[in-house]
C-alpha cells in the first residue's frame, strides 16, 4: 500500500518554507557576489597618514580599482589605538563595500589588552593578508652608538636615560620594543604616540631617541642618514637598507619582529562576496606596478587567502597573549 500522503497542504510545511527562503537567499548571494562590486570600496584605516599601515593600503587601493573598475577610496580613522576604525567597520553594511585595512598588533593585540572592546574578533570575516614588514631599531644621531652591540652596552650603562616612540600603547612598535627590552635586560622610557607620522617628528628632532619600527616610517630617513639603522629584526637584510645587518648578524640572535596588514570585511559578509574579493586582491597585488610601489615604500607584497589568514589570526593571538603578559603591558 502507497502511504505517501497526497495532501496539498503539506507541500508548504515550515521546512519547505525554510528550504525555499534558504534556497532564495544562496541565489541572491550567488548574483551578488557575480556583479560584485558595482560601486567604489571603502578601505578604513585605523592609523593616520604615513607608515607601514597607510601605505599598505594606498598600495593596494590603486591597484585593486583597476582590477574592479572601481574606485578604492583609502578613509583614515585613527585613534583610540585603532578602536575607532574597527568599531566603524564592525558596524559596517555587510556587503562588501566598507572593509579593514587591518593592522596586526591592534587585530591581536587590543583583545588582550582590553578586556572590554567595542569590537570582538569574530566581528570580521578574514578576506587576504596583503603586505609584511620587518622592523628596523632605529636611533637619533646624538645616540652614541654605531652598531647594535654598542646601543645595548650604552642602555646597560644608563639605565631609563634614552626614551622610545611608538604608534601608541598596544602597537607592534610598543610590544616590539618591550620585548627588545625584555630580551636585552635594558631600560627605556616609553613615549607613545598617536601614528607613525607624529612619532618620527619627534624622533627626528632628538626629543625622543628610539624608534622601532616598520621600514615605510623610517627607510628614507635612514638612507640619508637622519636617523642611524642600527638592525632589521628579520631574517634577512632589507633591500632598502642593505648595509644595516639583521639582528642575528649583529649578535641579538632569537630578536625578530614583523608586522602584517590584512583585509578584512564585517562578519556577516557573503561568503560568495567574501572570495571573489580576495582573489580580487590576489590579482592586484600580482600587477607588477604594485611590487614596484610596494619595493619603493619598503613594504613586502604577501597574500594570503581567507583560510590562511584566520589561522595566522589565531597563532598570533596566542603569541601576544604571552607576550603582552610577560612584559606587563597595559592598554592606555
Amino acid at each position: 500500500m502507497n502511504t505517501r500522503t497526497k495532501n496539498p497542504r503539506l507541500r508548504s510545511t515550515p521546512l519547505r518554507q525554510l528550504l525555499a527562503s534558504a534556497a532564495a537567499t544562496l541565489l541572491t548571494s550567488a548574483a551578488l557576489a557575480q556583479a560584485y562590486p558595482t560601486k567604489p570600496i571603502t578601505l578604513i584605516v585605523p592609523n593616520p597618514p604615513g607608515g607601514f599601515v597607510d601605505a599598505s593600503a594606498r598600495i593596494l587601493s590603486d591597484s585593486l580599482a583597476k582590477v574592479t573598475s572601481q574606485a578604492v577610496v583609502v578613509d583614515n580613522r585613527g585613534g583610540g589605538s585603532g578602536n575607532v576604525a574597527y568599531q566603524h567597520v564592525a558596524r559596517a553594511n555587510p556587503d562588501g563595500y566598507t572593509l579593514l585595512n587591518s593592522y596586526s598588533a591592534y587585530h591581536v593585540g587590543n583583545p588582550n589588552l582590553t578586556p572590554k572592546l567595542p569590537w570582538a574578533q569574530k566581528d570580521f570575516v578574514p578576506v587576504a593578508l596583503i603586505t609584511v614588514a620587518t622592523n628596523v631599531i632605529t636611533v637619533h644621531p646624538s645616540v652614541p652608538a654605531n652598531n647594535l652591540g654598542e646601543f645595548i652596552s650604552y642602555l646597560k650603562a644608563n639605565p631609563g636615560k634614552l626614551s622610545y616612540a611608538s604608534q601608541g600603547n598596544g602597537s607592534l612598535s610598543h610590544i616590539g620594543t618591550e620585548m627588545f627590552k625584555l630580551q636585552t635586560q635594558t631600560s627605556m622610557v616609553h613615549i607613545p604616540y598617536r601614528g607613525s607620522g607624529p612619532a618620527l617628528q619627534d624622533v627626528l628632532s632628538g626629543q625622543v631617541q628610539v624608534f622601532i619600527t616598520t621600514p615605510p616610517s623610517v627607510m628614507g630617513q635612514v638612507q640619508v642618514g637622519k636617523l642611524k639603522g642600527l638592525a632589521v629584526a628579520g631574517k634577512a637584510r632589507h633591500p632598502g637598507m642593505p648595509t644595516v645587518p639583521t639582528t642575528s648578524e649583529a649578535g641579538l640572535k632569537g630578536f625578530e619582529l614583523e608586522a602584517w596588514v590584512g583585509i578584512f570585511a564585517p562578519a556577516a559578509t557573503p561568503a560568495d562576496v567574501v572570495a571573489k574579493l580576495s582573489q580580487q586582491i590576489k590579482t592586484a597585488l600580482e600587477l607588477p606596478e604594485t611590487k614596484t610601489r610596494a619595493d619603493g615604500a619598503g613594504v613586502e607584497l604577501r597574500y594570503l587567502p581567507p583560510a590562511a589568514l584566520d589561522a595566522l589570526v589565531k597563532k598570533e593571538t596566542d603569541f601576544w597573549a604571552k607576550t603582552i603578559k610577560t612584559a606587563g603591558i597595559k592598554a592606555e
